[in-house]
């Protein structure tokens, strides 16, 4: 079969002359339920790593510049916007949080169409009835890894390695793949939301790029001044024989508790003084056929705490980086042969008073000839190689098959 380009399925042009993808496909994750199917773009930031500056920054300067200020999160929530502007979707790569926490971010992106920070603002319209077509055809090739199950394995050697050296407590590992396609891949994308578990489903689109989640893992919210993360640390197949297993891990508590520790002083740089608790530790929820564990940490914003700075203490996210966070940064860096994409960062809604970014874990992203997914898992001293390798298997699997239509 050939494999030629899939581009023109996928653009339209939209405001400001800015390519998108149609318009009754916006489904931006986190979006309050009666705002999506009624989304108009209004106005929309990209921005890459070479294009220089701070990404937190500009996010925080263009919303403000579209009605949408986001300069005090400890503000109540207004009941409305003058402007009209109903809130926005935010994306920002692993590869901006890296660069945030002045972190190298020298390995090769897979899929560079995408950008490392997307901004788009949009207005409260009228609900659209769009009429179901016949489906279009699709074809989705063989994947093809970044690295081989024996490249992985040596990685997470390294790690312990690094661990052993004492110059980290943990470092998580992140693999990559890519898979040929031909049609439109925006329905096989946002099948991703419908998977059991996924807090943040949905799509964003851009110009010859689209990106698909189905993660289960608050990086932060921020209501009324009050800050929560989420992280997830922990995985077993979704049986009760699993369930025992992971509740019963020492090594996965282990590897939790570290990242909640790390959570909590991520939190601790934004928050009022004695104000960050753990209310929930180490819960097993499930997301499809594993079961993850899962903390809640909070605490109340710090007066005056502004999106550019919440960004800059929460980005990337400490369960898909390690412990000591920059040194695992730079472990990561050094060992993975491919960035990270549009995977292991951040995605989601944000308006005045109210902020909603998911962890891009369980997310898959299409350029024009190219579907690309990614997982991996945190390495600690007890961790076995190849039992990492097929945890990151494992948590890829529902989204290859989704993305397959199976």
């Amino acid at each position: 079969m050939a494999h030629g380009k899939s581009t023109e399925r996928m653009r339209k042009v939209g405001p400001y002359g800015v390519e998108t993808l149609p318009q009754m496909l916006v489904d931006v994750p986190a979006a309050p339920a009666a705002c999506r199917g009624a989304l108009t773009e209004r106005a929309r930031l990209q921005w890459r790593l070479g294009d220089g500056g701070d990404p937190a920054a500009l996010a925080e300067e263009f919303l403000a510049a579209h009605g949408l200020p986001l300069h005090d999160l400890t503000r109540p929530a207004p009941a409305h916007h003058d402007t009209g502007a109903c809130g926005a979707a935010l994306y920002l790569s692993a590869a901006a949080g890296a660069y945030l926490a002045g972190a190298p971010t020298t390995a090769p992106e897979p899929a560079p169409a995408l950008p490392d920070l997307t901004v788009v603002v949009y207005d409260h319209g009228r609900p659209r009835v769009t009429a179901a077509g016949p489906p279009s055809p699709w074809w989705l090739g063989a994947w093809t890894e970044s690295w081989t199950p024996r490249q992985h394995a040596d990685a997470v050697d390294a790690v312990r390695a690094a661990i052993g050296r004492g110059d980290v407590y943990q470092t998580n590992l992140v693999g990559h793949a890519a898979a040929r396609y031909t049609g439109d891949p925006l329905p096989a994308l946002s099948r991703l939301g419908a998977l059991p578990g996924a807090r943040y489903g949905g799509v964003l689109t851009g110009d010859g790029w689209a990106i698909g989640c189905a993660s289960p893992e608050t990086l932060v919210e921020v209501t009324d001044g009050q800050l929560i993360t989420r992280p997830i640390k922990g995985t077993r197949p979704a049986t009760a024989a699993g369930r025992s297993e992971l509740i019963a891990s020492a090594k996965e508590r282990a590897e939790h508790i570290m990242i909640v520790d790390l959570e909590r002083n991520d939190l601790a740089r934004i928050a009022r003084t004695g104000t960050v608790r753990v209310d929930d530790l180490f819960a097993v929820r499930r997301w499809c056929d594993l079961w993850q564990a899962e903390s809640t940490v909070r605490a109340a914003a710090a007066d005056g705490l502004g999106l550019a700075d919440l960004l800059r203490a929460t980005c990337p996210g400490g369960s898909v980086t390690g412990a000591p966070k920059h040194a695992a940064l730079t472990q990561i860096n050094a060992l993975e042969p491919v960035g990270r994409g549009a995977s292991m960062g951040a995605l989601g809604w944000v308006a005045p008073g109210r902020v909603d970014l998911g962890l891009t874990i369980r997310t898959a992203a299409a350029d024009a000839e190219l579907l690309h997914t990614w997982a991996g898992g945190g390495i600690t001293w007890d961790s076995d190689a190849y039992a990492e390798v097929a945890e990151a298997a494992a948590k890829t699997a529902p989204i290859r098959a989704a993305l397959a239509g199976r």
